[in-house]
């Protein structure tokens, strides 16, 4: 594989967790390409919002030379960075290099004006300081990230996950990105927006919890998996389960199956030779009509496209090469 440097820039006062994000998602691994740097505004240490310093191995030179640059949030967000900093980040930006930000990183990548005129999301407590500060963008607060293409933001802290991992999805596929999400234990994919995370909608704390009930739908997706039959496995009445459903995943029984039938197709398509016919099958879309429409409302492209660009070399013989954790979060 191609060598695909990604440079994580750290400004001080940067948030641990941000940093160690990217760090822990790009780091070398025998099936990525990934070459990992971190730099600052100085090729010394960096203070970080704890109090602790880090040692870094470059400065703003190595900006230039990246496929991917990344910024974890900072603690100082409402200052801009130092004015070499943003030059630094408008001169990638007309290069065509991808940027992505975590939490409150997108106020760097504005202030270099690379944010103008775009859609983009931070954490749901810094969105109004956003906006204000750059009124040129909008904020989305209902979304855990937003891909622009060359730009990418996304919301609070471990937001900066699923961002990453549509990165290495979006690179590499479905399939080692789902790995590194079982290396990393986190959900190759989350369902719903930071909007169930705002301390003001959060629903009150109940016994009840329906993991058990996702985790039985996850290993029987080809089944015919009503709200009824759902909620006879939960153990409630299915108006209950359609609110608890809602209430833990931020989106509703069926939409959650949908993005969990998909996910498993995806994974079908990348490592067996199966029919669009027989997949649908498998993972409970129906049929091969029904598998295409949803398919390209979920990933934008056909089923045959998404094959042909991310298939195993070794999926030669129909059979399923690997199963792998669904990407619905179960909890």
């Amino acid at each position: 594989m191609n060598k695909h440097r990604v440079t994580v820039l750290a400004l001080d006062g940067v948030l641990p967790i941000d940093l160690g994000i990217p760090t822990q998602i790009f780091n070398s691994r025998p099936n990525t390409p990934y070459e990992l740097t971190v730099c600052g505004d100085t090729e010394e240490a960096v203070t970080t919002s704890a109090g602790f310093t880090l040692g870094l191995t470059a400065g703003l030179e190595v900006l230039a030379d990246a496929d991917t640059i990344i910024v974890p949030g900072f603690e100082d967000y409402r200052r801009p960075p130092h004015p070499r900093v943003r030059a630094a980040l408008k001169l990638a930006g007309r290069a065509g290099i991808r940027i992505a930000s975590i939490c409150t990183g997108a106020f760097a990548v504005a202030s270099a004006g690379l944010l103008d005129g775009r859609t983009v999301t931070t954490h749901w407590a810094s969105a109004d300081d956003l906006e204000e500060l750059y009124p040129r963008l909008r904020v989305d607060r209902d979304v855990l990230y937003i891909d622009n293409d060359t730009v990418l933001t996304s919301a609070g802290v471990t937001a900066g996950i699923d961002l990453c991992l549509h990165m290495v999805r979006k690179d590499l596929g479905a399939a080692v990105a789902n790995d590194i999400a079982r290396d990393i234990v986190a959900a190759p994919h989350r369902d719903g927006g930071q909007a169930q995370y705002i301390t003001r909608s959060l629903p009150a704390p109940r016994a009840t919890t329906l993991a058990g009930t996702r985790e039985w739908a996850l290993r029987g997706l080809e089944e015919d998996l009503t709200v009824p039959a759902l909620a006879e496995h939960a153990g409630v009445s299915p108006r209950t389960l359609t609110r608890l459903w809602h209430q833990e995943t931020g989106v509703s029984p069926h939409q959650w199956l949908v993005t969990a039938r998909v996910d498993r197709a995806r994974e079908l398509l990348e490592t067996t030779d199966l029919q669009v016919e027989q997949i649908a099958h498998r993972c409970g879309l129906g049929s091969g009509a029904n598998m295409r429409a949803r398919f390209r409302d979920a990933v934008g492209i056909t089923p045959t496209a998404y094959r042909r660009a991310f298939q195993h070399q070794d999926a030669t013989d129909g059979t399923e090469r690997a199963r792998r954790p669904q990407s619905p979060s179960t909890q």
